[in-house]
């Protein structure tokens, strides 16, 4: 499965804007421009958190603008902007960029204040 929209006008919703978004189950893809076109790709896996951002104005024409955090180095946050079925979307890239994570084996764990081994006297391989 996977999505492809296009960035919409903010009045009225229409999508008369030369940028299109690609959501896979491993990258998510920008393509815009017109004359000089760009495209800048981001694994899913480097996807940490997302965010859905609704304006009021989106909001009475259908809209929604995601806000994805990523580890990419050229691009840390990507805006997938004035796009319908954002909600959907969104929850896609969130479930899409933990299976990729788990898939390439590079799930991060939160450091909530764990036992300092160093300062115990300890190493790794005492353990």
């Amino acid at each position: 499965m996977g999505y492809v929209e296009r960035k919409r006008w903010l009045f009225l919703g229409l999508p008369w804007t030369f940028t299109k978004y690609t959501i896979s189950d491993d990258v998510l893809t920008i393509d815009a421009g017109l004359l000089k076109t760009t495209e800048n790709d981001c694994y899913m896996y480097k996807i940490t958190d997302v965010e859905l951002e609704v304006s009021f104005m989106e909001r009475i024409f259908g809209l929604g603008t995601i806000k994805c955090i990523t580890g990419d180095k050229t691009h840390p946050v990507l805006l997938v902007e004035h796009i319908k079925h954002a909600k959907e979307i969104k929850n896609y890239i969130l479930e899409e960029s933990e299976k990729a994570r788990i898939k390439r084996r590079t799930v991060n764990m939160q450091d909530i204040g764990g036992i300092d081994l160093n300062e115990m006297g300890m190493e790794i391989d005492d353990m």
